[in-house]
């Protein structure tokens, strides 16, 4: 069972192996931002009841970016609830099986042949850059990953950016996301930039713990040795 832990008020990380996804409680029902790595639904089923939470309260699924290890258990999740699920324009076509997936490494390509997440629609297509997809979030397309990889910055407690993999967390520093598995290494670290320039105190990520407290300021200092 992966750890758990609540981050800021009504928002939890839950770990599962060396990927994390992120469960939002808000007046509507559960959001999820992103889904792990395939086959690990009941994981997630038995974290949400450990917050006195179901399956059936998950109204959204924000997802960051179209890998398998943050789409795992999309497709379950979203025929068990109900829910919506929202994707950037550039990655829906990926996740929802009409393109194949573009190569971006030997080790993607050696685990790709193993293991993939099922494909399923995409209720919302996200192709405006500062939406607000639900109440509360705003979109943000932070490419270099993939090209349609999207952060989200939910308005709570002073700010709190959903960082997917544009970046990573380093025992309270930001760091590099996976850099291997990105097919655009310039644009990623654009991406970094004109993340550093939003305001926001805490941050969590895919990959890495989250940084609480001018979390922004991490950014910027992440950013720089990027110049």
């Amino acid at each position: 069972m992966g750890a758990v832990r609540e981050v800021i008020d009504g928002v939890f990380e839950l770990s599962l192996g060396f990927v994390n996804l992120h469960v939002v409680v808000t007046d509507d029902g559960v959001v999820l931002v992103d889904t792990g790595l395939p086959r690990r639904s009941a994981r997630i089923e038995k974290a949400l009841t450990g917050i006195r939470k179901s399956i059936g309260e998950v109204r959204s699924i924000l997802l960051t970016h179209h890998h398998f290890d943050h789409t795992g258990n999309v497709a379950d999740l979203r025929t068990r609830s109900g829910a919506r699920v929202f994707a950037h324009a550039a990655d829906a076509p990926v996740i929802s099986g009409a393109i194949r997936a573009e190569a971006t490494g030997t080790l993607v390509r050696l685990v790709s042949r193993f293991m993939s997440a099922a494909p399923t629609k995409i209720d919302q297509v996200i192709t405006a850059d500062g939406s607000e997809p639900l109440p509360g979030f705003t979109a943000l397309h932070t490419p270099g990953h993939t090209r349609g990889h999207v952060s989200y910055l939910l308005d709570r407690d002073g700010g709190l950016l959903f960082a997917g993999d544009a970046a990573a967390g380093r025992k309270g520093a930001v760091g590099s996301a996976p850099r291997a598995a990105s097919v655009d290494l310039a644009e990623l670290d654009r991406s970094v930039a004109k993340l550093a320039t939003h305001d926001f105190e805490h941050a969590v990520f895919g990959h890495g713990q989250a940084v609480s407290g001018r979390a922004v300021e991490k950014f910027r200092t992440y950013a720089a040795t990027l110049q």
